[in-house]
């Protein structure tokens, strides 16, 4: 199914790194996203922890990169 959103990646490359890191987010909370792309079907809560803990990471991810500290 395509998707609706009307969001642009300012680095269009950036998609793929993303949806590794909603997959590994979702591992880390147990819960199985739909391998039809579809989320029709997962409960808000489910997607809003998804969402929640890939903007943490990306916040920490550029706090320790404008620190200048990589790890």
């Amino acid at each position: 199914m395509a998707s609706r959103s009307s969001n642009t990646l300012v680095v269009p490359q950036a998609s793929q790194a993303l949806d590794q890191l909603k997959y590994e987010v979702a591992q880390e909370l147990g819960i199985q996203i739909p391998q039809d792309g579809y989320y029709g079907n997962m409960a808000t809560r489910d997607t809003g922890a998804i969402g929640g803990h890939i903007t943490r990471r990306l916040v920490q991810i550029a706090e320790q990169a404008m620190s200048g500290n990589q790890h």
